[in-house]
């Protein structure tokens, strides 16, 4: 009998573990495929994101000098503690650094504490008592999160509105001053050092120094902040730059981090600090930080040191702006002194070489209230030359007179009797003084005849005057006039090297009589940049230069007392030549030293003693005010605007200048501070170059600084009761 062989499970199990080990193989080669194929790129990136990460270090600014290099703007060193939080780091760790770092220095000033706001108290009590916190949550509310209904963040927000104020007031000051530091750690972002705190004595910085294996992701380093030589003297036109707490400004975020920019990044947020931003803000140093995938930095590189901003050389001479600005103040005070001049507050005066387009001087004061002290001062308003426009009156004339020459409305030699224009169902238009008799083009500039400018504008515009008969012009004359006005740029930028520059206000309207009025410089408004831009105009035969405040560019040097080499030095531009012949321009020049050299000129009795033999136009606006008491009245008061326009010396023309003074008073008499100021600023130019030339002044030696005299502030305290009313 054969015995039946037995069957046995060997093979089938372990063909099935056989099966089970293939399945899960696939499986690993599946996952390992679509890690490599599908996120691959993605985990690469994240690897050298936390194993490699270059950090930029910021560098101070390039300075500013003025055009005989004295410092205008530098940079004053302080010393500083930083905390750089790595991508691991979590609050507990910072928190548990901030208190001992407070233990070491002081951050409990009135300001430091005012930054403390009340979510930041609520969110360290939170930190402090974990228990109490979680315990403001109720259990139906601790089972909605179990069951996904509540997420962390609603959690917490429940457990923030719940914090009673007797919960806040349970921190002590040194609380206060922990959370003063852990505010400003909070505040950085990962891998890039954020200040906590600056101007730290020497005592902290040595103390903290000392013990940085304690205090991890805290070093001290040098900081900086601006400083200017000259106190507030041109304080509007050099800018400001932000502090590292703002960092860049919101609007323009995107662009400053596409450039590379850090968010808490120091940039210029105006004027001459935001124009050449590019070229102040310097060469980052790069740092490259080594880290563990946990994001704590192992090791730091540094791959380029830092340069600080390249410097630039400005056309301003500050010699010529303090003094210029120092006469502003005293005519100002003087003027308030007169009556009906409650409404003035303001003064500009630019200087301006006629062939090249440097500006000198830029300089305007504004009266106002102290809001620390309630005193009336006098501010810096240099800005106020560009973005603030007023009817200019007169000045304008020599434009009107070369428009009349361009379009064929009169030619060299013209005359016209001044006796009023009447157009029918209007007032008489005339000349600010009668009896001025028969006028050609030079004369009509000297006594600053209305109703020549008013002859010349009707035949601008086509019309046949008949004495009170309807006067119909064409509404195209406008066009004619505004577009060569802005060939010396009257009505137009003046292209200067300054953001936020102003064009004026054009008139809407265009009724004949309107027509005559912008002829003599009352229905659109200008700058007194503009104003500048046009007299160099006129000085130099009808090139219309480009104003510039900055001269050159100058690679940054390390020792304090030296400057670099020239990088970039600025040409002059001419941006458009006037259509005139050389004749027309003479016309008006002569004109214009008839005005100031020859009896009879409007501005004979202010300038005929001066040796440098000026030229020029005054000019006086019927006007209405819109200045900051406007509120205070139904309807705006009529004012006078003062403005003056000159160069010298006549025959070879080396400075331009435009004096505006708005709202000079009220009524048809007042004083003549534009004239004032003018002789003044001139004879103080000319003065200033005869010491050098002469060597009782070196340029290159700094200034010393001006006292105040105290008959200005004498004068500006008289005037403060006035000014309120």
């Amino acid at each position: 009998m054969n015995k039946k062989k037995k069957k046995t499970h060997v093979p089938f199990r372990l063909n099935m573990v056989f099966f089970a080990v293939f399945v899960l193989f696939s499986m690993l080669i599946l996952r390992l495929g679509i890690v490599q194929i599908v996120y691959g790129e993605d985990f690469k990136r994240e690897i050298e994101r936390t194993e490699d990460v270059t950090v930029n270090s910021p560098v101070p600014r390039g300075k500013m000098y003025d055009r005989n290099m004295k410092p205008i703007v530098d940079n004053t060193p302080s010393k500083a503690i930083t905390f750089t939080k790595s991508q691991s780091t979590d609050t507990k760790e910072m928190l548990l650094v901030a208190e001992r770092l407070a233990k070491l220095i002081s951050k409990d000033s009135e300001d430091d504490l005012k930054k403390v706001r009340e979510r930041d108290k609520k969110d360290y009590w939170i930190l402090r008592n974990e228990e109490r916190a979680r315990e403001k949550i109720k259990e139906k509310e601790w089972a909605e999160y179990d069951e996904k209904k509540l997420d962390d963040k609603a959690i917490y927000n429940l457990q923030l509105d719940r914090i009673t104020e007797k919960e806040l007031n349970e921190l002590t000051k040194d609380d206060l001053e922990i959370l003063a530091i852990l505010r400003e750690m909070m505040s950085g972002y990962a891998l890039s050092p954020q200040i906590v705190k600056k101007d730290v004595t020497p005592e902290e910085f040595a103390i903290v120094s000392e013990n940085l294996e304690m205090l991890p992701g805290v070093d001290t380093t040098t900081d900086w902040e601006r400083q200017y030589s000259y106190d507030k003297t041109l304080k509007s036109i050099l800018g400001k730059v932000s502090d590292s707490e703002k960092g860049l400004p919101k609007e323009k975020l995107e662009y400053y981090l596409a450039r590379g920019y850090s968010r808490n990044d120091r940039v210029g947020l105006s004027y001459i600090e935001q124009q050449y931003e590019d070229v102040l803000h310097g060469q980052k140093a790069k740092v490259k930080n080594i880290t563990d995938k946990g994001g704590n930095v192992l090791d730091t590189q540094v791959i380029t040191d830092g340069q600080r901003g390249k410097d630039l050389v400005l056309t301003i001479d500050m010699d010529l702006q303090l003094a210029v600005e120092k006469i502003i103040e005293e005519e100002l005070a003087n003027a308030k002194q007169q009556p009906r001049t409650g409404l003035l507050d303001r003064a500009f005066v630019v200087l301006m070489d006629p062939n090249t387009g440097e500006v000198l001087t830029l300089a305007g004061k504004q009266i106002v209230k102290d809001e620390d002290t309630g005193k009336t001062v006098m501010q810096d308003f240099a800005s106020g030359n560009f973005t603030t426009s007023y009817n200019v009156g007169s000045a304008v004339k020599g434009a009107t007179i070369l428009t009349g020459f361009n379009t064929g409305a009169i030619s060299p030699g013209t005359q016209f009797y001044d006796t009023p224009i009447k157009i029918a169902g209007t007032n008489p238009k005339k000349s600010w003084k009668a009896g001025l008799g028969t006028l050609d083009d030079r004369n009509a500039l000297k006594v600053s005849s209305n109703v020549y400018m008013f002859r010349t504008a009707i035949n601008i515009g086509k019309g046949n005057y008949k004495y009170d008969q309807p006067l119909y012009l064409e509404p195209e004359a406008f066009d004619t006039m505004r577009n060569y006005f802005s060939q010396f740029g009257l009505g137009t930028r003046t292209g200067i090297d300054l953001p936020n520059e102003m064009v004026g206000f054009k008139g809407g309207d265009t009724g004949p009589g309107l027509l005559l009025d912008f002829a003599i410089g009352q229905y659109d408004t200008y700058t007194n940049l503009q104003l500048a831009q046009y007299v160099s105009t006129i000085a130099n035969g009808g090139n219309r230069l480009q104003p510039r405040i900055v001269k050159e560019i100058r690679e940054p040097v390390m020792k304090n007392n030296e400057v670099g080499p020239v990088l970039n030095e600025f040409e002059p531009v001419i941006l458009n030549k006037v259509d005139g012949k050389p004749e027309w321009f003479d016309r008006v020049q002569e004109g214009f030293r008839r005005v100031m050299q020859e009896r009879g000129g409007t501005a004979y009795g202010a300038f005929y003693t001066a040796d440098y033999k000026p030229a020029g136009k005054t000019g006086t606006a019927q006007a209405y005010y819109d200045g900051p008491k406007r509120k205070n009245y139904d309807q705006p008061p009529e004012v006078m605007n003062l403005s003056l326009v000159a160069y010298a010396p006549f025959e070879n023309p080396e400075i331009a200048m435009a004096v505006m003074v708005p709202w000079a008073y009220e009524g048809n008499q007042g004083h003549h501070a534009n004239n004032d100021i003018g002789r003044r600023v001139l004879d103080t130019y000319f003065e200033l170059k005869k010491k050098r030339l002469e060597g009782n002044m070196n340029p290159e030696q700094p200034v010393q600084e001006i006292e105040e005299k105290e008959e200005g502030t004498e004068l500006l305290e008289e005037i403060e009761d006035e000014t309120e009313q």
